[in-house]
């Protein structure tokens, strides 16, 4: 692991916007979010009791014409197929906005580049279930659809229009506000402003920001997701809670109060169980780690939050012992049932080697004794992008296995490309094939990934095709 640096924002996962971009006020009528409330939809789709959306599949509306009609009848047709193969992916897409409501109004149009792009991308590597990282949450789900409706069933140049029936998002800790001084500068953050912002329960302007949603062709048993937001940091044996520098206490950053109210998940950890068949069930588990920088001094909370939220996986995994400490929104304790298939995803912020996350905090779920890590995606293009040289030159973790282009400025303790998005299945399952989409320059669609200032998101999208023989 290289040394800890301090820069700010390198990881721009949830990179602060520049002082000449006005911070957006939250609202009023965000409130509902910051209390985890949700907004009833139509018999069409299904809310589950911890304040998530679930879409399930159902006819298009009018707009789409005979659409929902001929994809019942394509259904039909391929009742019966065998598939090989499902293919899971994550994907940083970076659709957060600086202002609340502005996602609905960009998707609304059908015509923003950059969302055209994100789902072009995910057209052009057609994930069977995919997370998307930094989506911003609504609480009718209303983004999650107009995305489906108007950019991944639409085609972007040329690209294969591509259906998901399902999806699935809920409440994320992002912009929701503390109530305390959590950064301990001496000012309680309004929200809306860059104190307020730091001083939420997760990184953000407004309540739902940095959220995520995942997509699925498969069903999803919505009655059975399980989403922990609510599981507070001190309720993990051993967590790293970080120490104040200037005393000589254990633990001490954060008072009794502040960590009777402060979460571990910056954003949330869903287990969002997708159905390929009867009785063959796949336990999606997402989440997005806070990034281990920003204003970290002595303290690195966010590094030992990083490293935390990480390890609540593997515990999950683990024996019944190791996760009996766990309790989800619902009040239900426990881990992930032993003999239970599953697939780890999403934007972790932690390199194997390089970079500023606690060392070993990845490898918590690499060196997992359930989790099959030997496959690790690669791309040409993330070592073609290594030449950009700067930070990436005294890097020594495989340039191939990159799936970020991070600032390379030594001169701004620029972070270079990283390794930072997963996608990680549970021993046993064959893996077939896996890549990050990372074309080279002189590629096709390489317009997509691009160079500074990037077209869709500084990460990369990851897949992986695991065997898994199913009917439709």
């Amino acid at each position: 692991m290289s040394a800890r640096r301090g820069y700010r924002a390198s990881m721009t996962t949830q990179s602060r916007p520049p002082a000449t971009r006005a911070a957006a006020v939250a609202t009023a009528a965000l409130a509902c979010l910051a209390l985890g409330l949700t907004t009833v939809l139509p018999a069409a789709s299904a809310g589950s009791s911890d304040g998530g959306v679930s879409a399930q599949e159902k006819p298009k509306k009018d707009k789409h014409g005979d659409k929902g009609k001929d994809r019942d009848k394509s259904k039909e047709n391929d009742k019966g197929k065998v598939d090989k193969d499902v293919r899971f992916s994550t994907f940083n897409a970076s659709l957060n906005r600086t202002a609340a409501g502005q996602l609905l109004t960009d998707l609304a149009s059908g015509t923003n580049a950059q969302a055209a792009n994100a789902a072009e991308t995910i057209q052009r590597t057609a994930p069977d279930v995919v997370l998307v990282n930094e989506f911003d949450y609504d609480a009718g789900g209303k983004a999650a659809e107009l995305f489906r409706d108007n950019y991944l069933e639409k085609s972007w140049h040329g690209s294969t229009p591509i259906d998901y029936p399902y999806y699935y998002v809920a409440p994320s800790n992002t912009g929701m506000p503390s109530g305390f001084d959590l950064d301990n500068d001496g000012v309680l953050g309004a929200p809306g402003t860059q104190d307020g912002a730091d001083d939420s329960l997760g990184f953000g302007f407004f309540p739902g920001q940095y959220g995520m949603v995942v997509y699925s062709k498969y069903p999803i048993a919505t009655d059975e997701v399980r989403t922990f937001q609510s599981f507070l940091w001190k309720d993990m044996p051993g967590a790293l809670l970080p120490n104040d520098p200037a005393t000589e206490a254990l633990a001490d950053w954060y008072s009794a109060a502040e960590l009777a109210t402060f979460r571990l998940s910056s954003k949330s950890h869903w287990d969002v169980p997708i159905t390929l068949a009867k009785n063959k069930t796949v336990h999606f588990l997402v989440s997005h780690p806070t990034p281990p920088v920003f204003d970290d001094g002595q303290d690195d909370r966010n590094g030992k939050r990083n490293h935390d939220e990480i390890r609540f996986w593997a515990d999950y995994i683990s024996t019944k012992a190791a996760s009996s400490y766990i309790y989800d929104d619902k009040g239900v304790k426990g881990g992930l049932h032993r003999g239970a298939k599953f697939v780890i995803a999403g934007d972790q912020n932690s390199d194997p080697v390089d970079g500023d996350s606690i060392d070993g905090a990845i490898q918590q779920l690499l060196d997992h004794p359930r989790v099959d890590s030997r496959t690790a995606p690669e791309s040409a293009g993330g070592v073609e992008a290594a030449l950009q040289g700067g930070t990436n030159v005294p890097q020594s973790g495989p340039d191939a296995q990159d799936t970020a282009d991070f600032d390379d400025a030594i001169i701004r303790n620029g972070s270079g490309n990283l390794r930072v998005d997963y996608v990680l299945p549970r021993k046993g399952l064959k893996v077939l094939a896996s890549e990050v989409f990372w074309p080279v320059a002189s590629a096709p669609f390489s317009y997509l990934t691009g160079v500074f200032p990037f077209p869709t998101s500084d990460h990369r999208l990851v897949w992986m095709d695991l065997k898994l023989n199913h009917k439709h």
